[in-house]
C-alpha cells in the first residue's frame, strides 16, 4: 500500500488502524468491517468495478459509506462533525487496505 498505516488498540482493547489525514475516514469503514466473509465481499464488488463488470459501486456500513469507481473510491462520513467529511483514494490502494484489514480480523476482539 502506498499509504502509512499503523494498528493500536484503543482503551476497550479493540484493534484500530491509523491512516494519514487525507484518507482517515477510511479507517472508519475498514473498521467496521468484523468478518473476513464481508470483506471477501466488498473486495468481489472492488474487483467487478475495476474489471468494469461493475461502473461503480456503493457500499454503505454504520457510519461511514464508500463509493467505488474504477480510479477513485470516496469514503463519506454519514454523521459528520467537521466540515471535511469525505477523503478519496484510488480504488486500488482501497482494495490492498481492505486485504490487510483482512489479515488483522482474526487479531481484531483478542485481548
Amino acid at each position: 500500500m502506498n499509504y502509512s498505516y499503523s494498528f493500536y488498540r484503543d482503551h476497550l482493547n479493540m484493534l484500530r488502524i491509523k491512516l494519514p489525514k487525507n484518507i482517515e475516514l477510511f479507517s472508519d469503514f475498514v473498521e467496521d468491517i468484523s468478518t473476513e466473509e464481508d470483506i471477501d465481499e466488498y473486495i468481489t464488488y472492488v474487483d467487478n468495478v475495476m474489471n468494469e463488470v461493475y461502473e461503480n459501486y456503493e457500499i454503505q456500513l454504520n457510519i461511514t459509506s464508500v463509493s467505488i469507481n474504477k480510479e477513485s473510491t470516496i469514503v463519506k462520513d454519514l454523521f459528520p462533525i467537521e466540515e471535511n467529511h469525505t477523503n478519496t483514494i484510488e480504488t486500488e490502494q482501497f482494495r490492498q487496505l481492505l486485504l490487510i484489514w483482512k489479515n488483522k480480523i482474526p487479531e481484531r476482539f483478542k485481548e
